[in-house]
């Protein structure tokens, strides 16, 4: 057995850090374009290594489980065509007995992906976002993140429901003095432009403003609201540049943070309450679901790509790789639905993730069950 274990994991690692390679480089695509660009400008190639080098950890917390399941349908389509599964079977071993080191790698790659993705990535992630905004290539726009509370700005705090490029909706602006909100702006949806550098306006339409009256100027409960069709609102982010500091948006916390404002959420959230509250919450709660989900994914796959991989009964590498990214968009097709449900906390998005993970298994199960 342990002869036997350690072919299987040595033809099994072989694949998987092929597979790893190209699917790693193909995703880092975007990132090369991007440094090539950045050299263009005159930026050091140091500082733009340590910038695509954050980029790495990212990249794998999606790599790593689309090489997992490749390598296994490649791995157990060749062995069933070679006739080594019927060799085996042959010899007495269960197919428990047989898939047991993969399965096992799986648990430990999934333990990577988890560590990954609650720690590293978006550790990792943060500091590619500072590095680019000290370099001042960071789209300023990209610094609007969709349900949270952006405190970059001086004298103001912006909220953005929805955003799609330049379109926004659901948008809340508040003026502030001190910590004391002298304003607040609401408006369905807006237009982000930049019409001078360091400098960013949200034409605001359908608009409600409410604001101090100023009949009575002492009394902070005297409040008059007006309604506008179009409303101008000018973001200065030339401090946040200079200072070369931004707040971390969802994907740069840790899961730690992400449980800490969950728990939190009323104060975080202040000015929110009831259903805004609630899918502020439902956001954080699809994004650290998001993240585990991912990781486990690993074990889900192995499981589910054993039995396909012997019934495929392909040597070639293109079969396994069409069946693996059929099988992978299924999983991230959940991930866009659950992303597009936050606004409806009732319908729990973030159970939804789950779905694929727990499918893949029991399948997985039932399947090598009824092979053995």
């Amino acid at each position: 057995m342990r002869v036997l274990n350690r072919y299987m994991l040595a033809d099994y690692a072989v694949v998987f850090f092929m597979t790893l390679l190209v699917f790693t480089f193909v995703m880092c695509v975007g990132a090369v374009i991007q440094a090539i660009d950045l050299i263009a400008r005159g930026v050091s190639p140091l500082i733009i290594l340590r910038a695509f080098t954050y980029n790495i950890p990212y990249i794998l917390t999606f790599s790593i489980p689309m090489s997992t399941l490749t390598a296994v349908l490649l791995l157990f389509g060749r062995l069933s065509l070679d006739g080594e599964l019927t060799a085996m079977r042959a010899s007495g071993l269960s197919m428990w007995q047989i898939i047991s080191p993969i399965i096992f790698a799986s648990i430990v790659l999934s333990l990577i992906c988890v560590y990954l993705n609650i720690t590293v990535a978006p550790n990792a992630h943060w500091a590619r976002r500072q590095a680019l905004v000290n370099l001042g290539v960071e789209d300023p726009i990209s610094l609007l993140e969709e349900g949270r509370f952006v405190r970059d700005f001086p004298g103001m705090m912006v909220y953005v429901g929805r955003k799609d490029r330049n379109q926004v909706s659901d948008v809340i602006v508040y003026t502030l003095d001190g910590d004391q909100i002298t304003r607040t702006v609401r408006a369905r949806r807006g237009e982000l432009s930049m019409p001078e550098e360091h400098l960013m306006l949200i034409d605001l339409y359908d608009v409600r403003i409410d604001q101090p009256d100023d009949s009575f100027p002492d009394d902070p409960h005297r409040r008059r609201t007006i309604h506008a069709q179009h409303y101008p609102v000018p973001l200065d982010f030339s401090r946040m540049l200079r200072r070369g500091a931004i707040s971390k948006t969802k994907s740069s916390m840790t899961l730690a943070e992400l449980t800490h404002v969950i728990r939190n959420v009323r104060e975080v959230y202040s000015q929110f309450d009831g259903l805004e509250l609630r899918q502020a919450r439902m956001g954080y709660l699809v994004e650290a679901n998001e993240r585990l989900a991912l990781s486990l994914s690993c074990f889900a796959f192995t499981l589910l790509g054993i039995p396909l991989g012997m019934k495929s009964r392909r040597r070639e590498s293109s079969i396994g790789i069409v069946i693996s990214l059929l099988l992978v968009f299924l999983f991230y097709f959940f991930i866009i639905v659950a992303g597009a449900l936050v606004k409806r906390p009732h319908l729990h998005p973030d159970l939804i993730i789950w779905i694929p993970v727990i499918i893949g298994e029991v399948l997985g199960f039932i399947l090598i069950k009824r092979m053995d």
